[in-house]
C-alpha cells in the first residue's frame, strides 16, 4: 500500500473511517439472515473500532487501498469494514458448543466433553428431543410412573445391588450420599484417599459441604485395618473409601481392601460408602485392570458412587447403587428435585447402559470402550489420512506418521500408556504454535498437541467419518504455506 521508505500518515485513514449510518444500506441485506437493524448497526461499529486499532498500531491498515487519495481510501476502508462485518455476523450465528475432531490422543478429554456417545445413545436422545416421551408416565398403567425406574432396573441387573438413583454428576453423588448417611457425624477415610476430582473440588471441601466432619487416618502411602478401628468412636457416622482413579501412589504403600472395610463397618453397626469414580463396568484388554462397580457391590459395601461419563462411556451422570435400606431412602429425599437428570440425559444413559448387557457388544458400540481396545485403528487412520491428503499437501506440511503414545484422560487410568500413531507436522514456514491456532480456526476446529516444536495429530481419537474433513482442513493449510 506503502513503500517502505515512506512513512504511513496514520491521519488521513482515521480521517476517512466510514460512519456505522454509511455502512447500514450495504448491510440489510444480512437482515434477511435474521440480524436485526440494531444487531447490524452494533456488528459494524466493531468492525469500525477493529480497523481503527489496525491503523493506530500501524499494520495491516487495508491491503487494498491502491494509493493515497481520500477517496480510495474511503472505498477501501469501507470495502475492508464490511468484510469484517460480515465475518464477526457470520462468527456470531455458530453455535459456541460444537464439534470438535480430538487429535490429542486423550480418549476421555474433560476440556472436550469426555466420553462421546455411542450412535445407540445419540439416537435414543435425538428421539426423546424431538417428541413427547413417557418421561414420568406409566404406558402400561395409565397414569404418573418413575422418571428413572427403566435405569434403576438396568443399573440393579449390572451390579448386583439391591437399589440404584441417578443424578447429575458424580461429585453431587458424593455429597449427596454423605450428607443423607452422616451429617453432623464423623467420616473416617484414609489420608492417602483424600483426592482432588477437578475443578478443585475435593473430598474435603465435599465433606464440609454435606455437614460431616472429616477424620483422617493412616500415612499418605499406608493405612491399615487398625488405623480405621482406633478412629470409630461414638460421633463416627460412616467409613469412606475413595477410589484414587486419578493418580497412583506407588512403592512402599498399603491399603485396606474393601472387603475388609465392609466386615469392619457391619461389625460397628455402621455405613461403608465407596466413591468409585470412574465407573467402570468391564476392563477392556491390554490395559490396567480397574475395580469394577460390580465388584464393590460383591464386597458389600453399602452404597458406591461413580461417574457415568468416564470408563462407562455414557453422558455426564452421577450413578449411587447399594443397599436398599439407604439408597431407596435416597430416592425419597427433597434434594432428590434439584439433582435428578433432564430427560435426554436419562435417554443416552439407558441406551448406554443397555450396551452393557452383552460385555462384547459394549466393547464394540461403546466409543470410549472401543479406543481403549482397539489394536492397530490408530495406524489404519494415520495411513488413510495421508492418502487423504495427497502427495503435494504431505510434501508441503512435511508431514509423516511416527508413534507415540496416547492417554484415558478424565481422570482414570493415569499409568495406562496408550499405543498410537500420529501425524507429525512441520512446515518449514509456519511454526507449531500458528499451525496449531489454525487448526483451532477451522471448520470443525482440530484440536491437537505440540510435541518437540512439530505439532501431533494422534489418530487414536479421530473417527474414520472425520478423516476425509480432516484431509480437507490440512490441503487448506498446505495452501497457505505456499
Amino acid at each position: 500500500m506503502t513503500s517502505p521508505e515512506k512513512p504511513i500518515d496514520n491521519t488521513i485513514f482515521l480521517r476517512n473511517l466510514p460512519s456505522v449510518d454509511e455502512l447500514m444500506d450495504e448491510l440489510r441485506g444480512e437482515a434477511d439472515e435474521g440480524a436485526s437493524g440494531a444487531a447490524l448497526a452494533e456488528t459494524a461499529r466493531k468492525a469500525i473500532e477493529i480497523e481503527r486499532r489496525r491503523i493506530l498500531a500501524d499494520r495491516n491498515i487495508s491491503s487494498t487501498t491502491p494509493g493515497g487519495e481520500a477517496s480510495e481510501i474511503r472505498a477501501a476502508l469501507r470495502g475492508d469494514i464490511i468484510k469484517e462485518t460480515r465475518a464477526l455476523l457470520a462468527a456470531s450465528r455458530t453455535p459456541d458448543l460444537r464439534h470438535v475432531i480430538n487429535a490429542t490422543g486423550i480418549v476421555l478429554h474433560t476440556n472436550l466433553g469426555r466420553a462421546p456417545l455411542s450412535e445407540a445413545a445419540c439416537e435414543a436422545l435425538l428421539a426423546v428431543a424431538r417428541s413427547y416421551s413417557n418421561l414420568e408416565y406409566d404406558l402400561e398403567a395409565g397414569h404418573r410412573g418413575s422418571r428413572a425406574g427403566a435405569i434403576e432396573s438396568l443399573l440393579q441387573k449390572l451390579t448386583g445391588a439391591e437399589s440404584a438413583i441417578v443424578v447429575n454428576n458424580n461429585a453431587a453423588a458424593v455429597m449427596f450420599a454423605i450428607r443423607f448417611m452422616a451429617e453432623g457425624k464423623e467420616v473416617v477415610i484414609s489420608r492417602g484417599e483424600l483426592v482432588e476430582i477437578g475443578g478443585s473440588f475435593r473430598i474435603p471441601e465435599i465433606m464440609a459441604q454435606s455437614g460431616a466432619r472429616m477424620v483422617e487416618v493412616g500415612a499418605t502411602n499406608k493405612t491399615h485395618l487398625s488405623d480405621y478401628e482406633k478412629a470409630i468412636g461414638p460421633e463416627t457416622g460412616l467409613l469412606l473409601k475413595a477410589h484414587t482413579s486419578n493418580y497412583r501412589i506407588i512403592g512402599f504403600t498399603e491399603e485396606v481392601p474393601r472387603e475388609a472395610l465392609a466386615a469392619l463397618a457391619r461389625e460397628k453397626g455402621i455405613p461403608f460408602l465407596e466413591d468409585l469414580g470412574s465407573g467402570c463396568f468391564v476392563n477392556p484388554p491390554g490395559i490396567p485392570h480397574e475395580p469394577t462397580v460390580a465388584a464393590s457391590v460383591a464386597a458389600g459395601v453399602d452404597v458406591v458412587t461413580f461417574s457415568g461419563d468416564k470408563l462407562m462411556g455414557g453422558p455426564q451422570a452421577g450413578i449411587i447403587v447399594g443397599k436398599a435400606a439407604w439408597v431407596d431412602k435416597l430416592k425419597k429425599h427433597p434434594m432428590m428435585r434439584a439433582l435428578r437428570l433432564d430427560k435426554l440425559t436419562l435417554a443416552a444413559l439407558e441406551a448406554t447402559l443397555r450396551a452393557y448387557l452383552d460385555p462384547e457388544r459394549a466393547m464394540r458400540e461403546v466409543p470410549t470402550l472401543r479406543m481403549l481396545s482397539e489394536e492397530d485403528a490408530a495406524d489404519r487412520r494415520a495411513r488413510a489420512l495421508l492418502d487423504a491428503m495427497g502427495e503435494k499437501t504431505t510434501r508441503k506440511l512435511r508431514a509423516e506418521a511416527v508413534d507415540t503414545v496416547g492417554r484415558v484422560g478424565g481422570g482414570a487410568m493415569p499409568t495406562a500408556e496408550l499405543k498410537s500413531r500420529a501425524l507429525a507436522l512441520f512446515p518449514e514456514d509456519i511454526s507449531a504454535d500458528k499451525l496449531d491456532a489454525l487448526l483451532r480456526a477451522a471448520t470443525p476446529p482440530v484440536v491437537a498437541r505440540i510435541h518437540e516444536d512439530r505439532l501431533l495429530l494422534d489418530m487414536l481419537c479421530v473417527s474414520d467419518a472425520e478423516i476425509a474433513p480432516l484431509a480437507n482442513i490440512l490441503k487448506g493449510l498446505a495452501g497457505e504455506a505456499g
